[in-house]
């Protein structure tokens, strides 16, 4: 057994076995397709574009991070920055459920609906944006820690893992509610929104292919 092989930890290798398994299909991934489907329905119905796409760039900055996640273990041979293992009804990438991915395509959408209207109401004395970016943020990762605890959710490097949480924080959850808070906040300009979330699919789409032609997801 090669050396590269033995540097795996348990949780990549767990990961890696149920990698893109059907195998391991839930009938409830299609009734959190359906909760899915109705909160953008509703929003769409309500002509809050706004809000869709502040929930699709929140969604696709997800997706560049798993994607790179992916890419960080397959450079270092040994763990990714995060590993998901437990029972999921389809592991997309190494620490992407197919459930974690539904949940995300919505939250954003949650959260932007909590920004209060006028940008300029400051909360403790500081901009409201900065301060709910940050309190969702930190909430999702204590969500993190305790998956962590639970086992079925693992952190490998130092850096990136209890107690060391501030990169989680920033790196991890602040750019995704940023970019949902900033995309939300162009208002009617909906052409400047269009191209945010298009540059964000775009570069995906492209991250996506080239990391699959080098088998690296």
């Amino acid at each position: 057994m090669s050396a590269a092989v033995l540097a795996v930890t348990d949780a990549a290798r767990q990961a890696e076995h149920v990698l893109r398994a059907t195998n391991t299909f839930h009938w409830s991934t299609v009734a959190l397709l359906g909760l899915v489907i109705y909160v953008y329905a509703v929003e769409i119905e309500r002509r809050r574009f706004d809000v869709v796409l502040a929930g699709l760039a929140f969604w696709l900055m997800d997706w560049f991070n798993e994607l790179a996640n992916s890419a960080i273990f397959h450079a270092s041979g040994e763990a990714p920055l995060w590993t998901i293992s437990g029972s999921t009804s389809y592991l997309i990438l190494i620490g992407l459920t197919i459930e974690i991915s539904m949940l995300f395509v919505v939250a954003g959408v949650a959260f932007v609906k909590q920004l209060p209207p006028d940008r300029g109401v400051r909360i403790l004395g500081l901009p409201n944006r900065l301060v709910l970016v940050f309190a969702f943020s930190c909430f999702c990762v204590l969500v993190e820690v305790l998956l962590h605890a639970a086992g079925v959710f693992h952190w490998h490097y130092w850096w990136w893992n209890v107690p060391f949480v501030p990169l989680i924080i920033v790196f991890g959850y602040m750019t995704f509610f940023g970019i949902a808070a900033w995309v939300y906040d162009m208002g009617a300009n909906r052409r400047r929104q269009l191209q945010v979330v298009g540059g964000l699919a775009a570069v995906d789409v492209l991250a996506g292919v080239g990391l699959g032609l080098a088998g690296w997801l």
